[in-house]
């Protein structure tokens, strides 16, 4: 059964990550409000589970994640973890909205990361959702990152996105050490599977699956009101999942432990970011990685038709 103290290397970097990493995009109010005390207890109750790999980026509240995640850091040795931001989309000194992946901007934004973060490096820098701006992305977006890259003030350059069609053309176009794809290789949708994640694998690159819950449904379940894509689920959506929950209580398997785990049967994947408002969320995230499945569940899901026939799928194992 997948465990989050495995450690994965980050493309051929030499860099070292969990098999999870803690998403703090909920830090910043995004969905519930979040005391900075309650930020600083999430980060600390992860960091005693083994969870040391934190995901964050400037555009999250305005740089109030970066800010929480910076206080809650504060006097941890800098070895104990790991930090990936992003470049690209942001606020300017007057609250508007900037999308700019210029060399300048870029190490502005760099600049305020490490501030708000209190930290003198990140490991990890992403190119931050560049869907109309590819062009400069590629052309100076990319090069400024491979810069730092190169003078070991960072170790991986990556972008992250919620499509993967454009981290295909980056992943032929350039050399990136990894990429962050959100939503689009979870139990309701494996189209990133016949083009993206082989041609990964075959480069090296290694894949962070985010929006492993499809905006909540692989969590809460077949329920109204339930949410797919930042948006109310089709009845297509509710009833594929309301048929997977089916299987899952056949296998007396949660459905949010099945959501979780299945991405990582894929070998292009290296790690999942998984967002958290509470440090009870963190718990239940660990412990849906960490449940045992029995190889006979995906089994089942492929048969009845709930996963593609040729998806790769976790190895099976049982309670010890």
């Amino acid at each position: 059964m997948p465990n989050v103290n495995t450690q994965v290397e980050v493309g051929r970097t030499g860099l070292k990550i969990p098999l999870m990493g803690l998403g703090t995009a909920g830090m910043s109010d995004l969905y519930i409000k979040v005391k900075p005390s309650e930020a600083t207890e999430m980060v600390h109750y992860a960091l005693d589970h083994g969870l040391n790999f934190f995901d964050t980026a400037p555009h999250y509240g305005r740089g109030l994640a970066e800010d929480r995640l910076g206080a809650a850091l504060e006097g941890v040795d800098r070895d104990r973890f790991i930090i990936s931001t992003k470049v690209g989309r942001n606020y300017n000194a007057d609250g508007e909205w900037t999308v700019d992946f210029s060399r300048d901007h870029i190490l502005r934004s760099i600049e305020l990361s490490l501030k708000r973060l209190k930290v003198d490096h990140v490991e990890i820098l992403h190119l931050h959702d560049p869907d109309l701006h590819y062009h400069q992305a590629l052309t100076e977006g990319f090069p400024t990152l491979a810069e730092l890259r190169s003078q070991g003030v960072i170790k991986a350059v990556g972008a992250g996105m919620n499509q993967w069609e454009m981290l295909l053309d980056f992943s032929r176009e350039a050399d990136f050490d990894c990429f962050l794809l959100a939503g689009h290789y979870t139990l309701l949708d494996q189209d990133a599977m016949a083009k993206f994640l082989p041609a990964c694998q075959e480069k090296g690159i290694s894949v962070f699956m985010a929006g492993i819950l499809n905006t909540g449904i692989l969590a809460t379940g077949a329920v109204p009101g339930a949410k797919y894509r930042y948006r109310e689920a089709s009845p297509e959506i509710m009833q594929r999942v309301a048929k997977i929950e089916e299987v899952c209580r056949r296998f007396n398997v949660p459905l949010n432990a099945a959501a979780t785990q299945f991405p990582l049967g894929h070998p292009a994947v290296t790690a999942l970011i998984v967002g958290a408002d509470t440090p009870g969320h963190i718990a239940a995230n660990l412990k849906a990685l960490a449940l045992p499945i029995p190889a006979e569940f995906w089994e089942t899901l492929r048969s009845e038709g709930l996963l593609d026939p040729a998806v790769p799928t976790p190895p099976g194992s049982q309670p010890e």
